[in-house]
C-alpha cells in the first residue's frame, strides 16, 4: 500500500480494479488544512486520463505490473504482430490503441517491453529514443526559411517527421519516441 505522498510520477497504481500510471503529481497545503496531493493518472487499459486527489489519510495500491521482453514482426490492417524474445513460434497481436502513438517508430525485429497485469498485455513501453532512417527528404533551399527553417521526411518506418533544413535522405535521426520529435542526426 502506498501512502498520499508516495503515490507519484511513474508509479503504476490500482483504483478500482484498474491499473493507472501516475503522469503528473504536486503535493501541497492550503493555508490551515492538511496537505494533499493533486494528481493526474492515465488507465492503461483504455488509455483514459483523469485527476484525483489523494488526502492524507488516504492508502492506494500498488499495481504489480511486470515487463516482458517481446519482438515486433510486423504490422498489417492495424494489426501488430509480436512473438516472445526467445520462442519465435509463440506469436500474438496487439491493437493499436494498445500501442499508443509512438507504435509508428516500431521497426521490424525491433525488442520491446510489454506491460503485463494479472496475466494480460495491457500495453508496451517503448524505448524512449530510437534511431531510423531517413528514406525521402526533399533537397533543401538556401534562404527558405519561410517555413521556420524545417522540412518534413519520411522514415523507414513510413512515418514522417519535422525535422531541420540539413537533414538530407539516408540520414540515420534519433528520434523521442514519447514527443515524436527529432533529436539529432547520428
Amino acid at each position: 500500500m502506498l501512502e498520499y505522498n508516495e503515490i507519484t510520477v511513474r508509479k503504476y497504481i490500482v483504483i478500482d480494479g484498474e491499473p493507472f500510471e501516475v503522469i503528473d503529481n504536486h503535493i501541497f497545503r492550503m493555508q490551515q488544512r492538511k496537505p494533499q496531493n493533486k494528481t493526474k493518472l492515465r488507465s492503461l487499459i483504455s488509455g483514459r486520463v483523469m485527476e484525483m486527489t489523494f488526502h492524507a489519510s488516504d492508502k492506494v495500491e500498488e499495481a504489480e505490473i511486470e515487463k516482458k521482453e517481446v519482438k515486433f514482426l510486423y504490422a498489417n490492417r492495424g494489426e501488430w504482430w509480436f512473438c516472445a524474445k526467445d520462442n519465435p513460434a509463440d506469436r500474438f497481436k496487439l491493437e493499436e490503441s494498445l500501442l499508443g502513438d509512438g507504435s509508428k517508430f516500431l521497426k521490424a525485429n525491433a525488442m520491446i517491453d510489454a506491460l503485463v497485469f494479472d496475466e494480460k498485455i495491457i500495453g508496451v513501453k517503448l524505448p524512449i529514443k530510437v534511431e531510423l532512417k531517413v528514406i525521402e527528404a526533399e533537397p533543401a533551399v538556401k534562404g527558405d526559411t519561410a517555413k521556420g527553417g524545417n522540412k518534413v521526411v519520411k522514415l523507414e518506418t513510413g512515418a514522417t517527421l519535422n525535422v531541420p533544413m540539413f537533414v538530407n535522405e539516408g540520414d540515420v535521426l534519433r528520434i523521442n519516441t514519447e514527443t515524436a520529435e527529432y533529436v539529432e542526426r547520428v
